[in-house]
């Protein structure tokens, strides 16, 4: 069984900063892409940042210079550090994640869900 635990969600004034951390667990052979996304209410999920097997990135328009994602492979963790934070960045934060598990088939994964609230 794979299951994606995340935290470090909560409330925060503008300007100030969080860092969301998704952990995989169960059966994993191999981990492939990871990602961050995001929904507000009455908005679609949106890709927030992403990052390859090979460290590559990849971010939205709204959080470059803001947002940064990374990975710590030998603890099967994806971080999203999250800077300046904004009013605008209010939603639900969903890891994903790509991975071969006990099924030995490429699947993805979602967590379960943090809720990131910015305001004064």
């Amino acid at each position: 069984q794979v299951q994606l635990v995340e935290s470090g969600g909560g409330l925060v004034q503008p300007g100030g900063s969080l860092r969301l951390s998704c952990a995989a667990s169960g059966s994993i052979f191999s981990i492939f892409d990871m990602g961050w996304y995001r929904q507000a209410p009455g908005k679609r999920r949106e890709l927030v940042a992403a990052i390859t097997s090979g460290g590559s990135t990849n971010y939205a328009d709204s959080v470059k210079g803001r947002f940064t994602i990374s990975r710590d492979n030998a603890k099967n963790t994806v971080l999203l550090q999250m800077n300046s934070l904004k009013p605008e960045d209010t939603a639900v934060y969903f890891c994903n994640v790509e991975l071969r598990g006990g099924s030995l088939r490429v699947l993805g994964y979602w967590g379960q869900g943090t809720q990131v609230t910015v305001s004064s």
